[in-house]
């Protein structure tokens, strides 16, 4: 097994034998594929939570924005909260759900990745730091014991389904 590929175990390992019709990647890039949405995702870490600051800030135009931040809110990422300020008519603002929180790793893995391949001899423009000690933060794969698991490492087998009686 080579040290940069995945190891597919039981019915997984006969590629030929099954289809990604369950594929939970698939599924989420259904959610966060688009350029614009995960500009959005990156706005709405950042504190963005307007509107209009989403389209300025993303750089798309306010169709783009809006179905963007729509799909975004009917899959659960993101959740639209009220606001009115004194005199206007009562808006909505855009606030991160847990499992928008939750999509934070991938977006920093993508964002480290984009450090280390795409920046040139410039490097990376943002820096990555955790708040109470200073140190470099990294998206990084581990196993529930605490291990970090390179890609050869890494196994992968199929659930089986409940039985349904």
């Amino acid at each position: 097994m080579s040290q940069d590929t995945v190891m597919l175990e039981g019915a997984l390992a006969d590629r030929s034998a099954w289809t990604a019709e369950r594929c939970t990647i698939d599924a989420a890039l259904s959610v966060v594929s688009t350029r614009s949405a995960m500009l959005i995702l990156r706005e709405a870490f950042y504190g963005t939570r307007r509107f209009d600051d989403f389209v300025e800030r993303v750089g798309v135009t306010e169709a783009v924005a809006a179905a963007r931040l729509r799909e975004l809110t009917d899959a659960g990422v993101l959740r639209r909260v009220p606001y009115q300020q004194p005199g206007q008519r009562t808006r909505h603002e855009y606030r991160l759900t847990q499992m928008g929180s939750d999509l934070f790793p991938a977006l920093l893995a993508l964002a480290r990745w984009g450090d280390e391949y795409l920046t040139g001899e410039a490097g990376p423009p943002l820096q990555w730091l955790h708040h109470d000690c200073g140190a470099a933060v990294s998206a990084t794969v581990t196993c529930a014991a605490g291990h970090e698991v390179p890609i050869g490492e890494l196994m992968v087998r199929g659930r089986r389904r409940p039985s349904s009686r």
